[in-house]
């Protein structure tokens, strides 16, 4: 999706490329600011005041992801995007769905409708329905391999001196031409009667290992970060090495949304999740919040190391019950396996935390 305004006369040379969900909650927060500390009263004045400082950054907007899950935000898009326009603003966006498939079954989506008739009259559409090449596999080569946290290649190597440990069934590695193992995602599958109990907990074992040598024998402990007047509590913390652990269930089984995980993103380089199950169709509340919060560690370039029950193609699966193709959730994971595979690339690995030097709003 692309839309330019003729408008030049108060162009600005610079531009901004920014994760839709991160976006869209600074929006939320420039809102709430406008009224509780500018005292800013009437919503046309309130949109301006966001307006003004969407463009101060930029007239060139770059979204990635873009997709619509909130009411909140279907409701507001419409009078934000002509504003953004109307001013001078440039949009260019990526999205795994065509306009008219945003929202799709969301609540009161007949107040989202002329938003969408106003992306198709104003924005060039160009598909790209028909190509069959996931570009982030071709990056990663589909498989886990050698990186980095912060730039330091050592942190994610470590020697294994099991001879076998390619063939571990358990695990999802990659041999280096040196012999190293580096792994990000590692494979717990439920034990059966014919799996040893040495063979079971390889997995977790490694998943152990590697955390404590990203702490470095530093002090772990619980602690909380502030989250708009909220506290989010972090269960397993290296605040000196800026590295946190949870469950999926602290995660994602309880409510939290974009604002909760680009906090953490934005406190800890690298998050470790442990007991990451597969999701069944009458699981997509938690299947959505796994979603935002793999978004989100996307957009702050957090290394995210996961101990799972199954692979990311597997983790969440619709059979007979409403069908792949007429399933948002299943359409969104299928996008969310794609980030999972690119993130455990050599090419993510090695990029640049920017969670320190995310900037301040407000």
């Amino acid at each position: 999706l692309s839309s330019s305004s003729s408008s030049s006369s108060s162009s600005s040379p610079h531009q901004q490329k920014v994760h839709f969900h991160k976006f869209m909650l600074d929006v939320h927060r420039q809102m709430h600011l406008a009224q509780t500390v500018h005292g800013i009263r009437g919503s046309d004045a309130v949109l301006h005041h966001v307006l003004t400082h969407i463009l101060q950054k930029g007239r060139i907007l770059c979204f990635d992801e873009f997709q619509v899950t909130d009411v909140a935000d279907a409701l507001l898009l419409r009078r934000l995007f002509t504003g953004l326009v109307d001013r001078g603003a440039v949009v260019v966006a990526t999205s795994n769905r065509a306009p008219r498939e945003l929202y799709k079954g969301g609540l009161q989506r007949e107040l989202f409708v002329p938003f969408v008739d106003w992306l198709e009259e104003t924005l060039v559409v160009v598909g790209m329905w028909d190509s069959e090449v996931d570009y982030r596999l071709v990056m990663s080569g589909g498989r886990g391999v050698a990186g980095s946290v912060n730039g330091n290649d050592s942190d994610y190597d470590y020697d294994d001196d099991d001879d076998d440990s390619h063939n571990d069934k358990g695990n999802e590695t990659h041999k280096n031409p040196h012999g190293r193992v580096h792994e990000t995602y590692f494979i717990q599958r439920k034990r059966n009667n014919h799996q040893k109990h040495h063979q079971h907990d390889r997995a977790r074992q490694k998943f152990d290992s590697l955390f404590r040598k990203l702490t470095k024998d530093s002090p772990i402990e619980s602690t909380v970060i502030d989250v708009q007047n909220r506290q989010l509590f972090v269960p397993h913390a290296s605040l000196e090495c800026d590295v946190a652990k949870f469950s999926f269930y602290d995660l994602c089984g309880r409510a939290k949304g974009a604002a909760d995980y680009l906090a953490i993103g934005e406190r800890f380089h690298t998050v470790f999740v442990e007991d990451v199950p597969a999701l069944t169709f009458h699981e997509t509340n938690l299947a959505r919040r796994w979603i935002t919060f793999v978004d989100a560690m996307y957009e702050c370039r957090v290394k995210l190391v996961v101990c799972a029950e199954t692979a990311p193609e597997e983790m969440f699966r619709v059979e007979g019950e409403g069908g792949r193709e007429h399933t948002d959730e299943v359409f969104a994971f299928e996008r969310t396996r794609s980030r999972m595979e690119e993130m455990r690339s050599e090419r993510y690995l090695r990029k640049t935390w920017v969670g320190s030097i995310t900037e301040s709003h407000g």
